[in-house]
């Protein structure tokens, strides 16, 4: 059955007089394990095909590879040539390249269906990107329901929990069945972000992960063993990010000697900060720049170019080389968006279908002027949904799948009204909602 006629059967049974289908959402919202978070969630979960999904969790895994090779294709393995291609310099760039390796393909792809495929709009390399506990356990509280569990039964109805997939990894780099792991936020940060991580500390326990909560400070090292409180650390879990690190001497200090005990054995700093470097927007550019296009084989400039929409990097230097980009920019205004390459959560976004010619121009300057990617856009089918009032609703979602070094980890998705759906942000937009994914089995 297809995830059309699932999301219709689904419809059509909560609506029916005396249904108790779609109080399912009552058990996501009192689930102890996402209690922390607080944030909102879509009424019903999304349902998606399995055999598309792990087709382009496939890819997905294919084109983390290569973009964690770019360096090597197209730098002669130069990071700091990498770092400067991909817009990064200065000491933001020094702190990205310290460990001077690749990171594991770790983390979350966030991603549209635009109705035919899934297209990826940004490829969140590194540990620092969360979620993961709402990958599985808003699905696993939809299935305490039992009209729900009746429902999923009859439809064949399943998911990954990421939580379990990423405990396995953490014990595989750890090189230990029961590693100490500490979640760690920048100075001062876990007050802000304490909600987007003690449910992932609280899920990966409930998985047998011996896991601590704190900031870097919390952190001391002792001879050459790095300890949080009374217990030696095995992976230091990154939550923070290089600014944070930049913007505090004695993070800056602390974090040397951690990647010191890093390179020593004596810790695994997972993911290290060279995976910021690898989710710099640019580099999205640079594989699909058709320029570059004899660091790739036929079969993989196919893959990118079905999976990734047009996207290059803005920037004075890319102007320089492609004098024909900002007339191009301009003129397709209504088909693109602008991301500023330093910043997240869909924080400086601009959509050219949202902005007047004047000020979409205003913007292109000013972005080329520090750096950003252009973007064409994806418009993702719709979704819909039955809201409060009993009055139909539709919404656009963004999916995150989530990935490890040995493949596909789950999904998750954000959703946000048709009509407020230009940035699909939990930071940036309100009305986003969270939502569980079920995937359809085959037979």
């Amino acid at each position: 059955m297809s995830s059309d006629a699932v999301t219709r059967a689904y419809l059509t049974a909560a609506g029916e007089p005396g249904s108790r289908l779609g109080a399912a959402i009552e058990q996501v919202r009192s689930a102890a394990s996402l209690a922390a978070w607080g944030g909102q969630f879509l009424d019903r979960p999304l349902f998606v095909g399995e055999a598309e999904l792990r087709a382009f969790g496939a890819d997905l895994h294919q084109l983390t590879g290569l973009l964690l090779d770019l360096p090597g294709r197209l730098f002669d393995g130069d990071l700091e040539r990498f770092a400067d291609a991909a817009g990064v310099d200065g000491e933001r760039g020094a702190l990205m390249r310290r460990l001077g390796v690749a990171p594991p393909a770790t983390g979350r792809a966030d991603v549209y269906h635009d109705g035919e495929a899934y297209r990826v709009l940004e490829l969140g390399i590194g540990s620092d990107h969360g979620g993961w506990d709402r990958s599985g356990e808003v699905p696993r509280a939809f299935l305490k329901d039992e009209a729900f569990a009746a429902f999923a039964a009859e439809h064949r109805l399943g998911y990954t929990h990421s939580p379990t997939e990423l405990a396995a990894t953490l014990r595989g780099v750890a090189g230990d069945d029961d590693p100490v792991v500490a979640l760690v936020e920048g100075p001062g940060a876990l007050g802000e972000w304490i909600a987007a991580w003690q449910p992932l500390r609280d899920t990966l326990r409930d998985c047998g992960i011996r896991c601590h909560l704190g900031e870097l400070g919390d952190l001391s090292v002792h001879g050459d063993k790095l300890f949080f409180g009374g217990d030696r650390v095995d992976v230091v879990y990154r939550c923070f990010d290089t600014e944070q690190v930049l913007a505090d001497p004695a993070a800056l200090d602390l974090v040397e000697r951690i990647c010191k005990l890093h390179e020593a054995g004596e810790v695994v700093l997972w993911t290290p900060l060279e995976s910021n470097l690898f989710v710099e927007k640019g580099c999205l550019a640079l594989l699909s720049d058709h320029g570059r296009s004899g660091a790739f084989s036929a079969d993989e400039r196919t893959l990118i170019d079905r999976v990734v929409p047009w996207t290059r990097l803005l920037s004075e230097p890319s102007l320089r080389a492609d004098p024909d980009l900002l007339d191009r920019c301009r003129a397709e205004r209504e088909q693109l968006i602008l991301k500023p390459t330093d910043q997240f959560g869909g924080h400086g976004i601009v959509a050219g279908w949202e902005t007047p010619e004047r000020e979409w121009l205003d913007a292109l300057h000013a972005a080329a002027s520090t750096s950003a990617v252009i973007q064409r856009r994806v418009i993702p089918r719709t979704e819909p949904a039955i809201g409060p009032d009993g009055q139909p609703e539709t919404w656009h979602a963004v999916y995150g799948f989530y990935y490890t070094p040995t493949g596909f980890a789950g999904v998750h998705a954000r959703v946000a009204p048709v009509d407020r759906s230009a940035v699909i942000g939990l930071a940036t937009n309100q009305s986003v909602r969270s939502a569980g994914v079920f995937h359809i089995e085959e037979n």
